[in-house]
């Protein structure tokens, strides 16, 4: 945990979950698993983080008993903006200063300075 750090109400997190300075979890986002946030990190409402999802391979065995897909670390930059709702799939790493438009659903990697949204989420611009 960095120095001058918010947590808004109902955040729901794991201890594998780092922050650093400057930084902020938005009321009701939840994360679990292996998530590294870095310094002047604003974070919206209900963001959601996912590290790893259902298993679903098998046809011959209900999902609902496959179990959890091996845990992909979640990674986000420095000065990053994450707008209310963006969801953040396994594995993905959010580069520098980008921006993450609300309700985005981030499935791979995001260069630095990027501004990005939809769903899937993809570049719109660069910053800068």
């Amino acid at each position: 945990m960095g120095k001058n750090v918010n947590i808004e109400r109902n955040a729901t997190f794991g201890p594998n979950v780092s922050i650093d300075d400057n930084s902020g979890i938005g009321i009701d986002c939840e994360m679990y698993g292996t998530v590294t946030i870095g310094s002047n990190v604003m974070m919206g409402p209900e963001v959601v983080v996912y590290t790893s999802s259902h298993n679903y391979k098998r046809t011959d065995v209900p999902m609902n008993q496959q179990g959890l897909t091996e845990e992909k670390p979640v990674s986000i930059g420095n000065d990053v903006w994450i707008g209310r709702r963006a969801i953040i799939m396994p594995g993905v790493t959010i580069g520098n200063g980008c921006v993450i438009g609300a309700a985005a659903l981030v499935t791979h990697d995001i260069p630095d300075m990027c501004v990005v949204g939809g769903v899937p989420a993809t570049i719109i611009r660069k910053r800068g």
